[in-house]
């Protein structure tokens, strides 16, 4: 009587488990499962969701629009301020240049006329008359020029007055 021995199952299909006998894995067959496929096209979003979602982007584009605007607002009032700046900058410069001009001129002809005096009280004379009329000159230089920038910041400035009045308009109307 010969036996024939069972086929000996392969190594990676037995299992050992302490206490228990080799069992052979091939005889096992594992449930498959498959996923249900996941139609978007066949969900229904509830009205009230998709109400809520439709609001939602109307007023997010609402607030973007709003904020363009704004941005657009404040881009045009630093452009207006830049150019209102540089107009009186250049203005103020060109005054100041001019009366620098003519402060040298008037010391100048100080220096030539004192090449040409006599004597010691005629030099002083020239010297108090020169300082009176150039303290005079000086007086008229500052408040002119003080004039002249109180205009420049009033001027300058103006743009941002007016935007912030027109923001404050604003929220009184939506308030």
């Amino acid at each position: 009587m010969t036996q024939t021995a069972a086929p000996k199952a392969s190594k990676a299909e037995t299992t050992e488990v302490p206490g228990f006998p080799m069992m052979d894995m091939s005889k096992f067959e594992m449930p498959k499962f498959e996923m249900p496929k996941f139609d978007m096209d066949a969900m229904e979003v509830p009205a009230a969701f998709r109400e809520m979602a439709e609001k939602v982007v109307a007023k997010t584009k609402e607030a973007y629009d709003q904020a363009k605007i704004s941005a657009e607002e404040a881009t045009e009032i630093l452009e207006d301020t830049f150019a209102a700046t540089s107009k009186y900058a250049t203005d103020m410069n060109k005054t100041m240049i001019g009366n620098a001009k003519s402060n040298m001129i008037a010391s100048f002809d100080l220096a030539e006329k004192l090449f040409g005096v006599k004597t010691v009280a005629e030099a002083v004379e020239l010297q108090s008359e020169f300082a009176r009329k150039q303290f005079e000159t000086l007086t008229a230089q500052v408040k002119d020029l003080q004039t002249k920038a109180q205009k420049a910041a009033e001027e300058c400035s103006k743009p941002a007055k007016d935007g912030v009045a027109k923001t404050m308009e604003k929220f009184k109307v939506e308030a």
